[in-house]
């Protein structure tokens, strides 16, 4: 399914936003190298720093995307790594779930990504933002916080649409007419 979703065009100053949740004990102190380094990467990253990837609630992700973020970054601990001992399993089930569920919600997997970092990996973590800023460009923005105005929109519509209806065929909703199907559902009670 992801392979028939064709690119958005984008905006000529559009730059993508990425959020990126990044364990306290790996990737964010692989971060920390990569600055102190001086190694050159996108800018477009706004960094959350957690204890443990295994901290990462699903609804962060949601949240993220819903309020203007055109795609998020999960970085943690190598497998048999973490500071947690098995935070980043947790962080990978829910990666795992998340992906389907973002699909079923018509979002690009491709706009969430999960990389295992360790501290000493910064030049690891300049590739992986480099490449996902180059990925989501290409998909262009996600613009969710627009979508749910038009979502608004259609809604409205839809209901103008059944109340007209209502008014053609003379039903009123109300109780102070008595509509017989809650006659009945009151003489069930």
């Amino acid at each position: 399914m992801a392979d028939s979703i064709q690119p958005k065009a984008a905006p000529a100053a559009w730059t993508p936003r990425i959020v990126a949740f990044f364990c306290n004990w790996c990737t964010y102190t692989a971060a920390d190298l990569a600055g102190v380094s001086r190694l050159k990467y996108a800018s477009n990253l706004r960094t959350i720093r957690l204890m443990c990837s295994g901290r990462v609630d699903p609804q962060f992700i949601i949240d993220a995307l819903t309020r203007g973020a055109d795609a998020v970054l999960i970085g943690g601990c190598h497998p048999n790594d973490c500071h947690y001992v098995e935070g980043n399993y947790k962080c990978l089930r829910r990666y795992q779930m998340l992906k389907r569920m973002i699909a079923d919600m018509g979002i690009e997997p491709e706009r969430l990504r999960l990389e295992w970092i360790s501290a000493a990996e910064g030049e690891k973590v300049k590739r992986v933002v480099n490449e996902m800023v180059e990925t989501v460009t290409k998909l262009g923005p996600l613009g969710m916080p627009q979508k749910f105005g038009e979502w608004d929109q259609e809604m409205e519509h839809f209901a103008e649409h059944v109340a007209a209806k209502e008014a053609a065929a003379g039903v009123c909703g109300c109780s102070a007419h008595g509509n017989k199907s809650q006659k009945m559902e009151a003489a069930h009670v």
